[in-house]
């Protein structure tokens, strides 16, 4: 299991071991650094760790990130008051993190998941 499926997979449990609130971040500008996250967060509480998910090839920000919170009640306290605020130009999406459910290992490989084949009929439409 790599770096990042650990990460998730630990969910609910802080890099400390502590037991953690963790919080999904979204519609992030690809500016936004994980400094600028943190700052957001710790004006509702403790912030143990954030991350900015990044794409792999590339480096820039994918637009999403999570925040884990020790306390239940100041995670939910940014979760309120973060949710729907404008944060760089941009509207941010903030709730409880769901366990990630990792859909790579059901895709067939070589595809994009976007369906296969075609071609063939001639923009001729098929009844059903």
């Amino acid at each position: 299991m790599g770096l990042t499926m650990a990460w998730y997979a630990l969910g609910h449990v802080c890099h400390t071991g502590e037991a953690c609130m963790n919080i999904y971040v979204g519609g992030l500008s690809y500016d936004a650094t994980e400094a600028d996250l943190r700052e957001a967060f710790e004006a509702f509480g403790t912030v143990a760790s954030v991350n900015i998910i990044k794409d792999q090839f590339s480096g820039q920000s994918r637009g999403f990130g999570f925040v884990e919170m020790p306390t239940a009640s100041e995670a939910q306290a940014a979760i309120s008051g973060l949710n729907g605020k404008e944060v760089r130009g941009r509207t941010l999406n903030v709730n409880e993190a769901r366990p990630r459910t990792d859909s790579r290992t059901e895709r067939r490989p070589g595809g994009s998941g976007r369906g296969q084949g075609g071609g063939g009929q001639g923009g001729r439409r098929r009844p059903f």
